[in-house]
């Protein structure tokens, strides 16, 4: 009886015994590490059970041991062995894996080459612990694969209008204000920054293409800072210092920057119009010096994690620009048909402005469960400007009396926008549900100021002055599914959005409104084979809508000739992107197709009663192009690569001209960066690199933009146990980056040379002192109305 009973008890006391065991593989910056090969012994060196990570580094196994020795290999990464007692360890494991570093004989390579990795909807650049990582976020973007910038403007396979996001949320800056924050993001704090030419339905519909910059998080306790000073030296000089402090202690994080720019900027500009009417030739020669004393950049973050499930966020981003100001001296010379100087006169413009920009953001996101999650934001934006202008002229025409012209503007810009949404998703390794709602309203006063002399007082002109109201609704739905076969991975969604708009000018008086929905489809699908060809295809559907001082009508004078003016029934541009995609052993090609219906552009065109010279936005009738992107990092040596960035592209605009005609603009564009890095020390990070850029000659509309091409040289090494770092650059070091951008047709005959003072050097010091392994706090999730401002 006796043995019977332990017989029957023996199948639970060995359940007893049993246990199942999980854990995780991450690396130093608690990136997951997936397919790596785990080993399970006993105490005996006996293999118990052998097995990979998922997906998500995770892994699970059943043992019937109180202690195990395991063993982790993964390339690229330093092996791992130890011995594990689970009674006092607990079921779970967490396992972190250390890079892998290469020494040679007198150079050593301390860091990883960037790595580009092909995704169903994006390609990813990986810059984490790579040689460029020590650049910052705007010098990054450059070095992107399929990226590119001409005088500052982002585009992407040619296509401009670019959505930036950090961490998939909108950074809510256009412009200078942009750049300057994005110079003033530290490379060693992103992980990777994600070109996606087609974004998915979760984005939003507008623009062209999305730059998403994936930080790193932070999971190490502790506070830092990092003192900074930029000074550059162009025509003349700027500069630019600041200070980011991060801290976390248990569930809250902090991160607080502020940055303060100052400086004088250049650009200069010579403009030729003919006049086929009465044959002359007008040239005015504009060299334009602005100073700005104080561009104040703040940032501040702030994340509490209430529990394992709920994280809670605020965010504020402020820009201040109080005064920037010059005076321009614009001689015009007035040639006849034998080239011989008749007329002239002179345009001294004294002028300033004012910016304000503030945002305030929360947002909320909830693990519903180990599959699906929730987040919902809330944002504020108050953007305002403020532009004085007085305006004298010197006329000294054939065959009148020398005079005098005086007119003074004001114009008063405000912008507010409230947005709301919440997104849900579920997913699983196979499947991936996506799914959300959002609505913005914005409203925009803008008020032109209009006043002339008259009989040397100054009169103030109702009729050429304006106000402009402009309301917007928007309001979208989306929902996504992405399904995962091995070989074979597809992605597919549709986005849903209204937009209810209108917009009243007081002088003339109009009232312009709109009610329209649109369907935005995306669909993805990408096959890889055993011998790592990966194919893709894509196809987006886009919606490019106008920047909302595009829509002003108002006569904003640049002198007594010339004016720039918007349009209050600009149409949105619908964008359709056409994808196919190849990668192999580092080797990416893109092959695409881009067609826009109505895309909106500034252009020019030339009066012959008036002599007027008008700058104003409105809609073409179409633009199409295709072309192909090729990228290749070439790792020549452990210590040396070579980076080949090329993209050719046909390029169509059809526009109708002021006679009524329809005529087509197109041209074959190529645009090359070719660069090397060394890196020399290991010790203190001593890197150099040399870089060249060429742009053949494109088109905008009506405007056909000639080549150019600039030389680059970067410099870079960290002292004192690498916590002070050091960089010089020297761009455009020929001068070659000025450009001629003319229109020709019918009777339309101009151009204008520009340069907008690239040619200097920037020599820049960057102090880092606290816990060094603390990075930012996540970022609020931003919307692309604020590209709008």
């Amino acid at each position: 009886m006796y043995k019977l009973f332990l017989f029957l008890l023996f199948p639970v006391l060995l359940s007893a015994q049993t246990q199942i065991v999980k854990g995780s593989v991450t690396d130093t910056e608690n990136g997951k590490i997936p397919s790596a090969d785990i080993k399970i012994y006993n105490l005996k060196n006996e293999l118990i059970k052998a097995l990979k990570t998922d997906a998500d580094g995770y892994f699970s196994v059943e043992v019937s041991v109180d202690t195990i020795k395991i063993t982790v290999n993964k390339t690229d990464y330093v092996p791992l062995e130890k011995t594990v007692d689970l009674q006092k360890n607990g079921e779970f494991l967490k396992i972190i894996l250390k890079k892998k570093t290469l020494e040679i004989e007198t150079v050593v390579m301390t860091k990883q080459k960037p790595v580009v990795t092909r995704k169903v909807d994006r390609l990813e650049f990986n810059v984490e612990n790579s040689n460029v990582s020590s650049l910052n976020a705007w010098e990054i973007l450059k070095k992107t694969p399929g990226v590119t910038m001409n005088n500052d403007v982002i585009a992407i396979k040619g296509g401009t209008g670019i959505l930036v996001t950090i961490n998939d949320k909108k950074v809510m800056l256009t412009g200078d204000e942009l750049k300057n924050f994005l110079e003033n993001t530290q490379g060693d704090e992103i992980k990777s920054v994600e070109v996606i030419t087609n974004p998915p339905a979760k984005y939003e519909a507008s623009g062209s293409a999305v730059l998403n910059i994936v930080m790193k998080k932070n999971k190490i306790e502790g506070y830092r800072g990092i003192v900074s000073s930029k000074y550059v030296q162009t025509q003349y000089a700027k500069g630019v210092v600041g200070i980011s402090q991060y801290y976390k202690k248990d569930k809250f994080s902090l991160m607080g920057s502020y940055y303060r720019g100052f400086g004088t900027y250049y650009r200069e500009g010579t403009d030729y119009v003919n006049y086929q009417e009465d044959q002359t030739r007008w040239v005015s020669t504009m060299n334009r010096k602005d100073k700005n004393k104080a561009q104040n950049t703040i940032n501040f973050n702030a994340e509490y994690e209430i529990d394992s499930l709920t994280n809670l966020s605020l965010n504020y981003s402020g820009y201040f620009s109080p005064k920037s100001f010059g005076t321009y001296n614009v001689p015009t010379l007035i040639y006849n048909s034998q080239n011989i100087v008749e007329s002239d006169y002179t345009t001294i413009n004294d002028h300033e402005s004012r910016t304000i920009n503030n945002s305030l953001s929360f947002q909320a996101d909830r693990k519903l469960n180990k599959k699906s999650s929730l987040s919902w934001i809330s944002y504020f934006t108050g953007n305002n400007v403020d532009k004085y202008q007085n305006v004298l002229t010197y006329l000294n025409f054939a065959g009148e009396t020398p005079r005098e012209d005086n007119f003074l503007t004001q114009n008063k810009a405000d912008v507010k926008l409230y947005s709301t949404q919440a997104d849900y998703q579920w997913k699983d390794k196979k499947l991936e549900v996506e799914s959300g709602v959002k609505y913005s309203f914005v409203k925009t006063k803008s008020m032109l100021d209009f006043s002339d002399n008259e009989n040397g007082i100054l009169q103030f002109r109702p009729e050429k002055s304006s106000m402009f109201d402009y309301k917007e609704h928007n309001f979208a739905v989306y929902s996504s599914l992405a399904y995962n076969l091995g070989k074979w991975n597809f992605k597919g969604g549709l986005r849903a959005e209204m937009t209810d708009l209108e917009g009243v000018v007081s002088e003339p008086y109009e009232r312009n409104k709109n009610n329209y929905w649109n369907l935005f489809p995306t669909f993805y699908a990408q096959y890889s084979t055993e011998s790592k060809h990966e194919f893709g295809f894509s196809y987006g559907k886009r919606i490019s809508r106008p920047s909302y001082s595009w829509l002003n009508p108002a006569k904003s004078y640049y002198n007594l000739f010339s004016y720039y003016q918007g349009d209050p029934k600009l149409k949105a541009t619908i964008i359709h992107n056409l994808n196919l995609t190849y990668s192999f052993k580092g080797w990416n090609l893109d092959l695409y197709y881009r067609k826009e219906l109505y895309p909106s552009m500034e252009i020019s065109f030339q009066e012959p009663s008036t002599n007027h010279l008008i700058y104003y936005f409105t809609n073409i009738e179409k633009g199409q192009a295709f072309g192909a992107s090729l990228y290749k990092n070439f790792q020549v040596k452990p210590w040396w690569t070579v980076i080949l960035s090329e993209n050719l592209e046909h390029n169509e605009n059809y526009f109708k001209g002021i006679d009524g005609l329809l005529y087509q603009n197109k041209v074959w564009n190529w645009v090359s960066n070719v660069s090397t890095s060394i890196t020399l020390d290991k010790s203190s990070d001593w890197k150099v690199e040399a870089g060249h850029k060429y742009y053949s000659p494109g088109i905008q509309g009506t405007f056909r933009i000639s080549g150019a091409w600039a030389a680059y040289f970067v410099m870079n090494r960290k002292f004192f146990d690498k916590k002070l770092e050091a960089s010089f650059i020297f761009n455009d070091i020929f001068r070659t980056m000025g450009q001629k951008v003319s229109t020709k047709y019918a009777n339309q005959d101009n151009y204008f040379l520009d340069y907008g003072d690239t040619q200097g050097f920037t020599f820049s010091l960057k102090f880092n002192f606290g816990n060094q392994s603390v990075k930012n706090a996540k970022t609020i999730k931003k919307t692309e109305e604020q590209d709008r401002l």
